[in-house]
């Protein structure tokens, strides 16, 4: 059965029950997350339409409106400019930055709207919370990009763990990468605390979340420990210049930004995703070299305004007694998450793309082969970003909550538990959540 629907539909409203026309849905903040997931959605035409765009950035804008051929008065410079429209679309992405997302999901959200908000939900544990009130309080659909809860890896993992008996521990490793920390935590815009949040809350809220899923109970207690190490003054070689263009040591730096970024403006790879965040998409020489001699990802790693901690290790108590030990650290190639699950009956090893199953019984090991791989934001999140777009496009199409596995509700608890966290490594105590 199919449903004729007036302008714009929610999907509380069409529970079961399929649109007989393509969802519609704005995008607020069309830099790289709003633009990949707005890429994705239109992989499925008969089901979405990208309709409208708010962005500040005008080149950013402009490029964003002409790929999606949206017309003059659906393209605005900033959210309230859209929200001024009244409601244009079923749904929106909200993907500003993490500081920003409070006051137009509050918006939206009062106006009907179904929202994909990007993650973390908020920068304090407060805003977080009002959020999820605001969802509530509203009944829109606010759905959270907590994206590795929908990789082919998660789904196999999670089909899989009855196999090693009931879960006891967790060991859960997040290798960030050295230079993808360099770009985002040192030189970007996730290096200060008083600019945007914790690195906890910014990289790994996808992790605490992701293992308070697997696991399948609240945390009960937790405990954190960690600082900023190696990204100081104090580590600073003799010799380094403020700027790397200015640099005699940009040839041998391990963190030199004219070697990452020319690297992703001549070969490509997953550095050319960097390369195109500091040149605003303007992949040429000329654009890289006024980046990195006037913007900050030019800048020496050593003599940054950065704060936030460039290790940090997590051990969580689950209701009913499991543990989990998570570690995020920056001295790593950049590559997928490890995780190892201790069961009654057997282990669990995963890289994010294969999975080994041991046995106690029969002592033999099984490998899962899920075939995707590259956990990066450049390379999708191992499908995750088109799991999360696929399923949340599904659910608001054809009537199906279900389909959705990071609500706000279940977001909000998790988030709750990194704010917990971050307590804890800066007071030095065990924080019940």
């Amino acid at each position: 059965m199919t449903i004729a629907t007036s302008a714009h539909a929610n999907l509380r409203g069409h529970l079961g029950v399929p649109l007989e026309r393509p969802l519609t849905v704005a995008v607020v903040g069309a830099g790289a997350r709003g633009a990949a997931y707005a890429e994705l959605a239109a992989q499925w035409p008969d089901q979405v339409r990208v309709v409208a765009v708010a962005e500040p950035r005008e080149a950013v804008r402009g490029r964003f409106a002409a790929r999606y051929a949206l017309p003059p008065e659906n393209v605005f410079a900033g959210w309230r400019e859209l929200a001024a429209r009244g409601r244009i679309a079923d749904a929106v992405i909200v993907a500003t930055l993490d500081a920003d997302h409070l006051a137009p999901t509050t918006a939206f959200a009062e106006q009907g709207y179904d929202i994909l908000l990007e993650k973390p939900i908020a920068p304090t544990e407060e805003a977080s919370v009002a959020i999820g009130e605001v969802a509530a309080r509203t009944s829109a659909t606010v759905v959270v990009c907590h994206v590795m809860r929908y990789t082919p890896y998660t789904r196999r993992v999670m089909e899989l763990l009855p196999e090693i008996g009931r879960i006891v521990s967790v060991e859960h490793l997040e290798p960030v990468g050295s230079y993808h920390f360099a770009h985002s935590f040192v030189r970007g815009n996730w290096r200060r605390t008083d600019e945007t949040t914790f690195a906890l809350l910014a990289k790994s809220c996808h992790d605490i979340d992701w293992l308070g899923y697997v696991v399948g109970r609240p945390v009960s207690r937790v405990s954190s420990f960690g600082g900023l190490m190696h990204f100081t003054e104090a580590n600073r070689p003799a010799g380094a210049a403020d700027r790397c263009l200015d640099c005699p040591l940009q040839d041998t730096c391990a963190y030199s930004a004219t070697a990452l970024y020319r690297d992703g403006l001549r070969k490509g790879g997953t550095k050319r995703y960097f390369t195109g965040v500091v040149t605003a998409g303007v992949l040429t020489e000329e654009a890289l070299t006024r980046a990195l001699r006037e913007g900050p990802y030019g800048r020496c790693v050593y003599a940054c305004d950065n704060d936030v901690v460039d290790h940090q290790v997590v051990s969580l108590e689950f209701e009913g007694g499991a543990t989990a030990s998570f570690t995020m650290t920056a001295f790593t190639p950049l590559g997928n998450r490890h995780t190892k699950i201790f069961g009654t009956a057997g282990q669990l090893t995963g890289d994010g793309r294969f999975i080994h199953i041991y046995d106690f019984k029969s002592e033999k090991t099984t490998t899962i082969d899920t075939s995707l791989d590259g956990s990066s934001a450049a390379e999708g999140h191992a499908g995750g970003d088109e799991g999360l777009t696929r399923s949340f496009i599904d659910a608001l199409h054809q009537g199906r909550p279900e389909l959705i596995r990071s609500g706000i509700e279940e977001s909000v608890a998790s988030h709750r538990v990194v704010f917990a966290a971050e307590r804890a490594r800066l007071t030095g105590t065990v924080v019940s959540v």
